[in-house]
């Protein structure tokens, strides 16, 4: 491999890392070229990030997230407590509204789950990888 390609291969296997949460060392020891590598890391689909703002207690939130139960396997899932003084700039925000939901940190939706327009964005985010 060719030492002037080790930094942007290294800085597109960090950015990949970023978003597939993968392992760099291990991906680093598996693969014996650079374009092997290229390959690999930008023809692998990744799960969208669904963030719930949330804080406790939260009887909506709970009910929302039973709804999402049955898509759970097509999202990452992080959950954001608006009460967290790291957390000030959301409980200014939706102190009042929530559950919110965003999903890839783009706001979806509030209060209650639309299943219908969860299925439509998650819908987009696939048809926006092929």
């Amino acid at each position: 491999m060719d030492a002037n390609c080790l930094p942007v291969i290294k800085y597109l296997i960090t950015c990949r890392i970023n978003t597939m949460h993968w392992v760099l060392p291990r991906t680093l020891h598996r693969t014996k070229s650079s374009a092997h590598l290229l390959r690999r890391l930008f023809s692998q689909k990744y799960l969208p990030t669904l963030t719930l703002f949330t804080k406790d207690p939260c009887p909506l939130c709970d009910e929302a997230k039973e709804v999402l139960e049955p898509y759970k396997h097509r999202y990452i899932f992080l959950q954001v407590d608006i009460t967290l003084p790291e957390n000030k700039v959301w409980l200014d925000r939706y102190k009042y509204d929530i559950p919110v939901f965003h999903l890839n940190g783009q706001f979806l939706m509030m209060h209650r789950v639309s299943t219908s327009l969860l299925e439509k964005r998650l819908a987009e985010v696939d048809e926006e990888q092929q």
